[in-house]
């Protein structure tokens, strides 16, 4: 496992070093996001009883910080070491494929989960909002940014430049997060739109994380964790899978 624990710490030095972008730049944009949208939705807009915007606002933010940095974090270091040339010494040393997948994985979970802490860290000294269950809130957020980390390793994998990672992550990755609640509830759309909603697998990550914070959410949270946990499986099979077969990597 030596081989895996240096990867894994090669991959957190390399986010760890340039900590101001990679950390405190997205904590800014969340409470940006939340000054903005709280101060204009607060006496407006009552998603659940009892339970203010501001409130639900919180915990879909926390989240969206986590799934986008987590993206950028593995997908951005196999693209550098792809156009740079030095994946190949990652791919001649003796690490079988799932631990190379392990390693990326890891430290893309480590990244967002410290921007996570961090936005709610900020959130907390200006509103309260304490966790009511939070090992439902752990669980939909680790899951949630292992599947996204996953993501990232495959855009890295299919992106030849940069060019085209910014695609993959402007077109699928930020609409997909945009369109999953973090800022709505999906009973408020039309009915078209609530099972456009229900086929996005980023929604039932918002809504899990949203019952751990609240003790509310839109649907069963055991449904939402089955769904994650099965696109988890689905995604990491396809990464292990591309990283084995060498796809865009080997030739």
């Amino acid at each position: 496992m030596i081989g895996f624990y240096t990867l894994f710490y090669k991959e957190l030095l390399r986010f760890w070093k340039v900590g101001f972008q990679t950390i405190l730049a997205p904590i800014l944009s969340s409470l940006l996001y939340l000054l903005v949208f709280s101060h204009v939705l607060e006496t407006r807009v009552q998603v659940y009883p009892g339970i203010s915007y501001t409130s639900f606002l919180i915990p879909g933010l926390v989240i969206m910080a986590v799934l986008q940095n987590t993206f950028a974090n593995s997908s951005s270091s196999l693209i550098q070491s792809k156009i740079s040339g030095n994946l190949v010494f990652i791919l001649l040393s003796p690490l079988s494929y799932l631990e190379i997948f392990l390693a990326y994985i890891g430290a893309a979970v480590v990244r967002g989960l410290l921007v996570g802490l961090g936005v709610y860290g900020v959130t907390m000294l200006l509103y309260d909002v304490p966790l009511q269950l939070p090992l439902w809130s752990l669980l939909f957020t680790i899951a949630g940014s292992m599947l996204l980390g996953a993501l990232g390793i495959i855009a890295g994998i299919w992106s030849e430049k940069f060019d085209q990672l910014a695609a993959f992550q402007n077109f699928i990755i930020l609409p997909l997060t945009f369109l999953s609640g973090v800022f709505y509830s999906i009973h408020s759309l039309p009915s078209g739109w609530q099972y456009l909603s229900h086929l996005n697998p980023f929604f039932y990550i918002v809504d899990g994380l949203r019952y751990g914070f609240l003790g509310t959410s839109d649907i069963s949270p055991y449904f939402s964790l089955g769904v994650v946990i099965s696109c988890l499986i689905v995604i990491s099979w396809l990464t292990v899978w591309m990283l084995k077969s060498g796809y865009k990597i080997r030739h």
